[in-house]
């Protein structure tokens, strides 16, 4: 028989907030991140809104502990993996077998960067420090040392499903009995060629975003990180703290339909979701809201509506896409929306879909724009779906 997985710590560091409290605080507020750029040095700073964490690499360094040269990368995964860890009550991890699975897209391209534009300019310049942390699992190697893991270390990146995958792998360590604890998530900075990439997709907002907005322009690019500690049943016993909920279902799936577009029937969505339930052994009916991807382009968002039509046909559960307030932070979104999910369910809060406005022609649902309590919240669905189809959804269930 399978060990259930329950959620012992949350930690977060977004455009609304450097804690979870901060963060819970401005979703209630109704209370938006996306704001100029600030602190990314590109010639689309007066351009594109962006949700950026509002500390520069100084602050994020007197937080993290991370000397400021460290990637940026590297400094937001760390406060939020610490304030997750700190969060459960677990005086010390000696004698637990613990893993650390993050996720990111970017690595310490945010330096690397910074080499490339003084080498270019004078080949005997730039420090080669800044290359040294250059791929993702660098980062992850970074943030494990710190928190003192060496059991189990993983880095995973599908694109903007990242994090999301890696609470999925995370959870089955524990229900295979490998880990008792596991730190999961995932963190993103916001960097020139991400922006410079999206913009070349033609898929950025001018304005802030509006997720399932007729009138949707695009998404608005953001950073941060999230995580949560999925703990066995054993170690929960063990814990004096309240728990937030269990992770009862997760599915991955991919629609292999296109490099960086959803199928427009939401084939790969409706396969993950689908999975999800069966894997927890759900009915549709059972949902009572969905932290949407919604990312605000046309094609995520008339995809992922087609599929939520198809499965949720006759029920519609209240969902929103909480990307109006920190921006799609990429690998790290589905870290931070777990975060979001597992306060949800714990004291049944529903999001506001910021900046809704008209109604998309065909769609079954019309996203919630106040936050809101709803009392009997039994189970939370999140969606995370990336580029090359890779497609994955997490259940979040009441104790």
């Amino acid at each position: 028989m399978e060990q259930p997985v329950f959620i012992a710590g949350a930690g977060i560091i977004s455009a609304i907030g450097n804690t979870v409290a901060q963060n819970l605080l401005s979703l209630q507020q109704e209370k938006t991140g996306i704001a100029a750029i600030q602190y990314l040095d590109t010639g689309h700073r007066d351009e594109f809104p962006v949700g950026e964490v509002k500390l520069s690499n100084n602050e994020l360094a007197g937080l993290s502990g991370f000397e400021p040269g460290i990637s940026r990368t590297a400094m937001l995964s760390l406060i939020a993996a610490k304030e997750a860890l700190t969060d459960t009550g677990i005086a010390s991890l000696a004698g637990l077998r613990t893993g650390f699975i993050s996720a990111n897209t970017v690595g310490g391209m945010d330096k690397t960067e910074d080499f490339f534009r003084e080498f270019l300019n004078d080949n005997t310049k730039g420090k080669l420090r800044n290359v040294r942390d250059h791929e993702c699992g660098a980062i992850t190697s970074l943030v494990a040392d710190r928190l003192g893991i060496r059991h189990h270390v993983s880095t995973i990146s599908t694109a903007c499903s990242s994090s999301a995958n890696a609470i999925m792998y995370g959870a089955r360590l524990i229900k295979n009995n490998m880990l008792d604890v596991v730190i999961a998530g995932g963190t993103d900075a916001l960097t020139r060629f991400t922006l410079n990439g999206f913009n070349t997709l033609m898929i950025l907002d001018k304005q802030p975003c509006q997720p399932f907005d007729a009138n949707r322009r695009g998404l608005n690019l953001g950073e941060g990180a999230g995580y949560v500690v999925l703990v066995s049943e054993r170690m929960a016993l063990s814990l004096k703290k309240e728990l937030y909920c269990t992770l009862s279902g997760y599915h991955n799936a991919n629609d292999a339909y296109h490099q960086t577009a959803s199928s427009p029937e939401g084939t790969g969505s409706l396969l993950a979701m689908e999975g999800a339930l069966k894997k927890g052994n759900l009915q549709p009916s059972d949902i009572g809201y969905i932290n949407l991807h919604g990312t605000g382009t046309q094609n995520n968002d008339s995809s992922e509506g087609a599929a939520i039509g198809t499965l949720f046909a006759g029920h519609s559960p209240k969902m929103s896409s909480t990307k109006a307030f920190t921006g799609h932070t990429l690998g790290a979104s589905g870290g931070i929306e777990a975060v979001f999910s597992a306060l949800a369910v714990k004291h049944g809060l529903i999001y506001p879909n910021l900046r809704f406005e008209t109604q998309m022609e065909g769609l079954s649902f019309t996203p919630e724009t106040r936050f809101s309590k709803q009392q009997g919240l039994k189970h939370v669905l999140s969606n995370s779906f990336g580029f090359g189809g890779n497609c994955s959804s997490l259940i979040f269930s009441k104790l």
